[in-house]
């Protein structure tokens, strides 16, 4: 077996929506805006894992609670990983510095 795992494409069902969600998370996480999205969860005593939480706070922008509500369970799907691959490729000095949104506790 020398091939590696690929991820399956998945097609989206509402691309409008997806996109403005998509770009929220991708928003959150940009290099000139992680910090400051990392201050609000740390303010909100939120751990960064727990998307559905940080999604219902309103620490991804007012709207996307709404719009994401609106996509199907694929798309959520989708979005979650988005979110959680994101918050994996954060530089590891905010991840040092923000270690307590990180930690299993």
């Amino acid at each position: 077996m020398s091939s590696l795992y690929q991820q399956p494409v998945l097609t989206v069902s509402d691309p409008e929506t997806f996109n403005a969600v998509k770009a929220a998370v991708e928003a959150s996480f940009s290099s000139g805006r992680v910090a400051d999205f990392l201050k609000s969860l740390e303010r909100s005593k939120l751990r960064i894992r727990d998307f559905e939480t940080v999604l219902g706070k309103g620490n991804l922008g007012a709207a996307t609670q709404a719009e994401y509500n609106r996509l199907g369970n694929s798309d959520q799907g989708q979005i979650r990983e988005l979110y959680l691959a994101s918050l994996e490729q954060v530089a590891p000095e905010l991840r040092e510095k923000f270690f307590k949104l990180y930690a299993y506790y």
